[in-house]
């Protein structure tokens, strides 16, 4: 069980760093990419930065707590933090009628729910 949380933990860190691109890539040159990456254009610039710098800590604090050893009760809420973010995710995406691309923002959602349960209940550090 602790291994499958590490890797349910570094895959969801992973998927956080990676849309952390959208702090140093113009928004329309992510609109351009397809229907999935529409959804920047109804954001700000300095809304997007601000979501990229939360997605940022969030990868952080999945990973770093527990490694270092400091706080590790950090992970577990982290980890239901990010489940907020895809909880926010999928409801921006059914607001704008992309029901074809909710299924990752679920996927990611579901993993980070199953970090935070195993976390704080389970397998605690």
């Amino acid at each position: 069980m602790n291994l499958a949380l590490w890797v349910a933990a570094s895959l969801l860190a992973t998927v956080l760093l990676i849309s952390t691109s959208k702090m140093f890539v113009p928004r329309e040159r992510i609109a351009a990419v397809g229907h999935a990456g529409a959804w920047v254009m109804d954001f700000s610039p300095a809304a997007l930065r601000g979501i990229a710098v939360l997605e940022l800590l969030a990868a952080a604090g999945l990973i770093l707590p527990a490694v270092l050893g400091i706080a590790p009760v950090l992970v577990p809420v982290t980890a239901a933090c990010v489940a907020l973010l895809f909880v926010g995710a999928t409801g921006m995406r059914l607001r704008r009628g992309e029901r074809a691309t909710i299924v990752p923002d679920l996927l990611y959602l579901a993993v980070a729910v199953f970090v935070a349960w195993g976390r704080f209940g389970p397998e605690p550090f």
